[in-house]
């Protein structure tokens, strides 16, 4: 009985470590910087499991077009996208990047979001729109 409940808690184990390492785009956002004094980062990532790299690139390319970005720039080379905006009306732009890298069988894209110092958005804005982006990779 005892291998029996040991065998079971290993395989809770387990599998729990298989859902840390599948975490979803909204799981794995993070901010930094300090809001108003410093420029702030906004990050997130995902893999997608039986992917390539150059197939989920383009999806991601043509989503961060529809998310309202200009100055859309495709590296195949690095497999990365770099893209801008300017809402304000001040010429002070946002910049983002998104990379889709191939991990084994499968692709991780991260994405990364600056803005400048003394400019502020909504945390929750930014990833959904991120997470818009990142989820169009398949």
């Amino acid at each position: 009985m005892k291998l029996k409940i040991i065998a079971m808690t290993a395989a809770v184990l387990i599998t729990g470590a298989g859902f840390a390492e599948a975490a979803s785009c909204e799981a794995n956002f993070k901010v930094s910087g300090v809001p108003m004094m410093t420029a702030l980062s906004y990050r997130t990532w995902q893999e997608f499991p039986k992917a390539k790299s150059a197939a989920v690139l383009k999806n991601l390319a043509m989503a961060v077009s529809a998310e309202g970005f200009s100055g859309i720039k495709v590296n195949k080379e690095l497999s990365s996208i770099d893209a801008y905006q300017e809402t304000t009306g001040s010429g002070r732009i946002q910049t983002l990047r998104v990379v889709a890298r191939q991990k084994g069988a499968g692709v991780r894209v991260d994405a990364v979001f600056d803005i400048q110092a003394g400019q502020l958005t909504s945390k929750d804005v930014v990833r959904t729109g991120l997470c818009n982006i990142i989820s169009s990779a398949l």
